[in-house]
């Protein structure tokens, strides 16, 4: 290792033989910076899997336009929307066609467990809203309480979801009546239901006692071909009598819902938290290692000084130091943040994943802190006189 720093730092590398000098300080010191990485990773794997999670129920829909109550902050939040906003919004000439959509949350009692699924209704007959994969298993959803639920729901087994076939229906009760499951489809639990159900706006509206087919969650609009959704969005804002209404294209409705789970749900600032307390924790070790090293040594770095060694030849020792101190660090704690990640996708089923942009973004955030630290703890050679040290 000595000759390898050696050639790549083109001298002696100091800063690796003062760290070796002390095995059980740079084993603290690797572990600290492992810690403070395995922090990060799981924060930044739980803040991406919020995301997804939120992004999902999106894909089951193909829209050009949302219209949403005011307070409709996220895709299942907010008020409802009177349903005669749609007809005026289908005045618009460059609006082709529109649907509403029903969103409400319905639970299936099994045995040893209660499933909560955030459940959708759509009207089947317009199915230029619904997404191409979900389009060809909605023929069942004419039939009364007919319903396809998500194959990777949280706590529903494998087997049952694999059997749950046109020719083989599965069937729970839902306010004293039976749903009938015919088909699955791919989503995935997320952090405020275990999965997700789709069924007729009629159905829904049959098994949501007091939820009137005149108030739906969101409108959904279709605009004509080579119109810009942005451009019909602005239109609508100014001709609906509404003015309180959030109309906007379905990519912008998109990323404001994100935008408001990772900053003003208390889930996002926490996982954001989380961030920031690993960084620090980082930071904060490998200066308190640092420091002591330099500590330490400071009658060599005297002896450097007197000799006519300036302040970047020593920063550049402990920066060395740190580099080192942040590469060895980064790969016990990248492959402990992976295990615990995946361990976690096990166990929650959240789409929990470890991206190799998530793991360059925390290896150079590991150089970036570890600098920091190595600057930080210079600060004392650059006052030190040589001659108050011998």
């Amino acid at each position: 290792m000595s000759r390898l720093l050696a050639a790549l730092f083109g001298r002696l590398p100091i800063g690796w033989l003062q760290l070796t000098h002390s095995k059980g300080r740079l084993a603290a010191a690797v572990a600290g910076v492992a810690f403070a990485n395995v922090l990060v990773f799981v924060q930044l794997g739980l803040a991406s899997s919020m995301a997804t999670a939120t992004l999902r129920p999106y894909d089951f829909f193909n829209a050009d336009i949302m219209i949403s109550a005011q307070d409709a902050n996220a895709l299942t939040e907010g008020g409802n929307v009177a349903r005669q906003w749609m007809f005026q919004a289908l005045a618009d000439p460059d609006v082709v066609a529109a649907t509403p959509i029903y969103i409400g949350m319905m639970n299936w009692q099994q045995p040893d467990l209660t499933l909560a699924l955030l459940t959708f209704g759509i009207d089947p007959n317009n199915d230029a809203f619904i997404a191409p994969d979900i389009v060809r298993k909605i023929a069942p959803l004419r039939l009364q309480n007919g319903a396809i639920i998500d194959f990777n729901t949280r706590g529903l087994s494998p087997d049952v979801a694999a059997s749950i076939r046109p020719q083989s229906p599965q069937t729970f009760e839902v306010s004293g009546q039976t749903v009938t499951l015919f088909d699955t489809f791919q989503g995935g639990g997320g952090f405020g239901s275990d999965g997700h159900m789709i069924m007729s706006d009629q159905s829904f509206l049959a098994l949501s006692g007091g939820r009137s087919a005149g108030a739906p969650d969101h409108i959904l609009l279709h605009v004509a071909s080579g119109a810009d959704p942005a451009v019909v969005a602005d239109r609508l804002r100014g001709a609906i009598s509404d003015q309180s209404l959030r109309i906007r294209t379905y990519a912008a409705a998109i990323q404001q819902d994100i935008t408001y789970q990772s900053t003003q749900r208390p889930t996002g600032v926490i996982f954001g938290f989380g961030v920031v307390i690993g960084i620090l924790v980082g930071i904060v070790i490998v200066y308190q290692v640092l420091s002591t090293d330099v500590a330490d040594h400071m009658r060599e770095y005297a002896t450097f000084k007197a000799m006519g060694y300036g302040q970047w030849f020593f920063l550049g020792v402990v920066l060395e130091e740190a580099l080192i101190l942040a590469v060895f660090g980064f790969i016990p704690g990248s492959i402990i943040g992976y295990s615990m990640l995946s361990g976690m996708r096990e166990i929650t089923n959240l789409p929990i994943v470890l991206t190799g942009t998530m793991a360059f973004q925390v290896f150079f955030g590991t150089l970036a802190a570890c600098a920091i630290s190595g600057a930080l703890a210079t600060r004392k050679l650059a006052a030190a006189d040589p001659a108050d040290l011998f």
